[in-house]
């Protein structure tokens, strides 16, 4: 589903939806595979309720999982649809997902209040 893009990054592409909701998510199942790749170590201690964090044009976002959802598509607070993006959502789109260190340091910097990934 992704690629490495950067130090940071990795690079996948989704169908990006907008949604009434004030979360952005994907299949739950599709969450807890990505959160196993990138946060998983040799202890089986991975938290799957960890969000991911993705970058949809110039926004992160703290990415949740969500059982109703069709694998492969990201949803977003429609409101929360970047500027830069509108022309090009809904629709498949290129989705930047952020490596366990970066997403550690997002989401301390967003003030979540679970134990940050490592």
């Amino acid at each position: 589903m992704f690629e490495q893009f950067s130090a940071g990054y990795y690079l996948g592409e989704l169908y990006v939806q907008p949604r009434e909701t004030d979360r952005a998510a994907i299949k739950r199942a599709d969450h807890e595979r990505v959160n196993e790749q990138l946060f998983g170590d040799e202890s089986g201690l991975t938290r799957l309720d960890t969000p991911l964090v993705m970058k949809l044009g110039t926004r992160h976002f703290p990415v949740i999982g969500d059982e109703d959802l069709p694998s492969g598509t990201l949803t977003v607070p429609t409101e929360s649809v970047p500027e830069d993006m509108k022309f090009e959502v809904p629709g498949r789109t290129e989705v930047f997902l952020a490596d366990a260190d970066r997403t550690g340091e997002l989401l301390e910097y967003a003030g979540w209040s679970g134990e940050p990934p490592v």
